[in-house]
């Protein structure tokens, strides 16, 4: 099992840098489990406590509804709070400033192309849309993005925002906050165990069963439902069954986290599931290894070289490419190199991340190429002419080899230290979900509306269709999450 930054670990390095203040969250998990504290009617259920789950909880609260958010979990985030935060919006103010020519329709031409034409083009154009609003709407809760912008890994394009704290833990921080000063009721270790209609199959979603700390209870919702509970890339038994190729590789979720029972329980309440075959991957670690590395992170500062010491495809590629590639070797895995200035880039978690990864295996530093490529495993030579060819290829602005554009061709590998990181495939996304209209409410097998059920974020299909763009997924838990919210707050 890999450490993946899990909710425990994380959590208790960020008490003790200061970071995340444990006041910080909504409800403590004491307060959560009080029996007699349970509610038996409120407005509006929210399953899962991620980014998705909180600003739909946010958005109904603001709207008046009674709210209570379910979590599983002992504490509140979900996947959100270890993700690497890369937010896609198109910002003309940031953009500009740094020459980049955006614009909404490309955005929404490049996640339709992404996801091969599968993504249904009103909730694509919903999203590209709502993005930035939703980046606002974040900063109005005090947090902080960075001023400039780039292209995360499987992007396709620079308008990728990145919160000025570490991973997904600004966005939980800025949530729960407002979440407890709104009187959002949150219960952990909480979770559902069914969800009921007036009748099999058939009418108004009524409420849900859920269980706490083994007993069972109901909880009535007069206004809505709304399933915001991840998606299923911890569950290598499901994803196996839609891509057997992803049976052993590890994940970059939380183990215990996105096993895709939130969304079992929507399907069998009578909802249309799309799309459960388009899983993601991401560079993770090797089977049998224990940290995973992320100097990948930024297309513009990394080159992907095999165990030979040769690139073997564009690093700014889409995600599906990126994951075939690797997988296609021999070993399946290769490895992520950059130069210090390139490391110095990325946050402290990454370079942190990186450090341990020197004691584990998983990464690899030393002043001189030949120094790393003894270190790899690979032939010094082929990586030093690799490396080199990749130089020149920045001075003229073009990879005649593998096609890398050229706004991505900008940062030499020249500065000593050298540092490398073994990549293999993880599963990062699962596209597929229930399927939704883009009021986000739940549609059945016959494309009718469930009424009083809502979804939002990853346990949604249809918003990426085949293919997710790297910084997408941030973009899509807090427009659609918000939609969700107001969705359900405004149900007769």
């Amino acid at each position: 099992m890999n450490n993946m930054w899990t909710r425990k670990h994380l959590l208790k390095s960020l008490l003790a840098l200061g970071l995340l203040p444990l006041s910080s969250f909504a409800q403590s998990k004491d307060e959560a489990q009080k029996e007699d504290a349970l509610p038996k009617k409120v407005d509006v259920i929210v399953i899962g406590s991620g980014a998705a789950g909180m600003s739909a909880a946010i958005a109904a609260k603001d709207k008046g509804a009674r709210i209570v958010v379910l979590e599983k979990m002992p504490i509140i985030g979900g996947n959100t709070l270890i993700s690497s935060g890369y937010f896609n919006a198109v910002d003309p103010e940031r953009q500009k400033k740094q020459g980049i020519e955006d614009s909404i329709e490309k955005h929404i031409e490049q996640t339709l192309a992404g996801g091969d034409g599968r993504a249904d083009p009103e909730l694509v154009r919903i999203l590209c849309s709502n993005a930035l609003g939703s980046l606002h709407w974040l900063e109005s809760m005090g947090l902080k993005f960075r001023p400039d912008v780039m292209q995360v890994y499987g992007a396709l394009w620079p308008r990728s925002h990145l919160a000025t704290e570490p991973k997904g833990t600004g966005f939980i921080r800025v949530l729960s906050t407002k979440a407890k000063e709104l009187g959002v009721d949150i219960l952990t270790n909480t979770k559902l165990v069914k969800i009921i209609r007036e009748q099999f199959d058939e009418g108004r979603a009524l409420g849900v069963l859920a269980e706490q700390k083994g007993k069972p209870f109901y909880i009535r919702a007069t206004k809505g439902i709304v399933l915001a509970a991840g998606g299923f890339a911890a569950n290598p038994r499901l994803r196996a069954i839609h891509d057997p190729r992803m049976s052993t590789l590890t994940t970059t979720n939380n183990q215990a986290c996105s096993t895709g029972e939130v969304m079992l329980a929507a399907n069998e309440a009578g909802a249309y599931l799309m799309g459960l075959d388009y899983i993601q991957c991401n560079p993770g670690c090797p089977p049998g290894h224990t940290s995973r590395q992320a100097l990948h992170l930024d297309v513009s500062r990394y080159v992907f070289v095999d165990k030979r010491g040769k690139r073997f495809v564009a690093e700014d590629a889409r995600r599906d490419v990126l994951r075939d590639a690797i997988l296609n070797l021999p070993e399946k895995f290769g490895y992520a190199i950059v130069d210090n200035d390139g490391f110095n880039s990325y946050n402290q978690v990454v370079r942190d991340d990186a450090m341990k990864g020197l004691k584990t295996g998983d990464a690899f530093k030393a002043d001189t190429l030949e120094g790393l490529a003894k270190q790899m495993g690979v032939p010094a030579d082929q990586l030093k002419k690799t490396i080199a060819d990749y130089n020149a290829m920045v001075d003229h602005k073009k990879d005649p080899d593998f096609g890398k554009a050229e706004r991505n061709l900008s940062h030499k590998i020249e500065k000593a230290p050298y540092w490398a990181a073994l990549s293999s495939m993880a599963v990062h996304h699962t596209m597929g979900g229930v399927r939704i209209d883009k009021e986000t409410r739940v549609l059945d097998r016959q494309g009718n509306v469930i009424e009083g059920l809502y979804a939002a974020g990853e346990v949604t299909g249809g918003i990426h269709g085949t293919n997710r763009l790297g910084g997408n997924a941030i973009a899509d838990i807090f427009t659609f999450g918000r939609i969700a919210g107001n969705s359900a707050a405004n149900q007769k």
